[in-house]
């Protein structure tokens, strides 16, 4: 059976009213309390706050009642995009889709969200991306990604039945943008890159150079002008031998990485975070990072042993 669900269909579904926003008019930033500064998602054209808000495990770890003040000071502070995914779910109540379903609609002239799906095969991501949309209260998603590209991914299998799905939406509005992501396979996310007309991605990039993304993925991102955010920057390796500032650096330091996607457990978390990020943009000489000597030191971290996100049977809202 064949999917044709255009941008009325998934309307119709979810129960939300088109909005009428141009891509032009959503990259001005989102609040004049903070002056957050923001960069080019590559080929997008799409003015992107350096730090994103990851809806992951270390969001879904804020209680009821917690989390939602976190996520209106993430707008209020000049974040302007928010990721997540349809198996954001440990833990919680709601999903991480569920919680931003609660809060976002709310200012979805002023941001950008992106969603990944799991399913490898058509009719199973094309349900998952309904109900992606169902639980977000949203009519389009700015940025559509497959999720956790692995080692073991069939190109041509993705060729043959996801990749025209994912175009097909993107004709239709209903992604604005689509990509992928992946913290496992820095070499499966160059081929990709290469074979494939990829706006964006989402790539692991942290000082201990796990799956070595900045080497062999990044370049190809550069060189079509992909856009590219970083992530898992400080997972497991904070306050250990760099702190959050170094971390940060590291990450936006690499030439063209446009942001860094980073959960936030506790309100003070997010507020450091912002504060580094609008620290970096005061110090001019901040944005000429070399990384080599933090590579060097953390190096010995590159591993399951130390990055439980690098174990085998990790998955996406494990709390390690």
């Amino acid at each position: 059976m064949k999917h044709q669900l255009s941008r009325r269909d998934f309307v119709k579904k979810t129960g939300v009213g088109l909005a009428a926003v141009s891509v032009a008019g959503l990259g001005s930033g989102c609040s004049k309390e903070a002056a957050m500064p923001v960069r080019t998602l590559g080929k997008t054209g799409l003015r992107v706050s350096q730090l994103t808000f990851g809806g992951g495990s270390q969001f879904l770890k804020n209680k009821d009642g917690e989390w939602e003040p976190i996520l209106e000071r993430a707008i209020s502070l000049g974040v302007n995009f928010f990721d997540t995914a349809s198996s954001y779910l440990f833990g919680a109540s709601m999903s991480g889709e569920e919680r931003y379903g609660k809060i976002l609609p709310a200012y979805r002239q002023k941001i950008f969200v992106s969603t990944k799906f799991d399913a490898r095969t058509r009719d199973e991501a094309m349900k998952e991306i309904e109900q992606s949309l169902s639980r977000l209260k949203m009519d389009y998603i700015d940025l559509l990604l497959l999720h956790s590209v692995e080692k073991s991914e069939d190109l041509d299998a993705f060729a043959d039945d996801i990749y025209p799905m994912m175009r097909k939406l993107k004709e239709e509005g209903v992604a604005k943008f689509i990509g992928f992501s992946s913290m496992n396979s820095a070499e499966k996310s160059r081929d990709l890159i290469n074979r494939f007309d990829i706006d964006a991605c989402i790539l692991a990039m942290n000082p201990t150079q796990y799956g070595n993304f900045a080497k062999v993925a990044l370049p190809a991102a550069r060189e079509k002008n992909v856009g590219v955010f970083a992530m898992k920057v400080m997972r497991n390796i904070v306050g250990k031998e760099a702190s959050a500032a170094e971390l940060m650096a590291y990450a936006l330091g690499q030439q063209g990485v446009a942001s860094a996607c980073i959960g936030h457990f506790g309100m003070q978390t997010l507020e450091e975070n912002a504060a580094i990020i609008q620290s970096r943009q005061a110090d001019k000489k901040a944005q000429l990072y070399d990384g080599r000597d933090i590579e060097s030191r953390m190096a010995h971290l590159a591993g399951p042993h130390a990055l439980c996100w690098a174990r085998p049977d990790y998955y996406d809202g494990a709390m390690c």
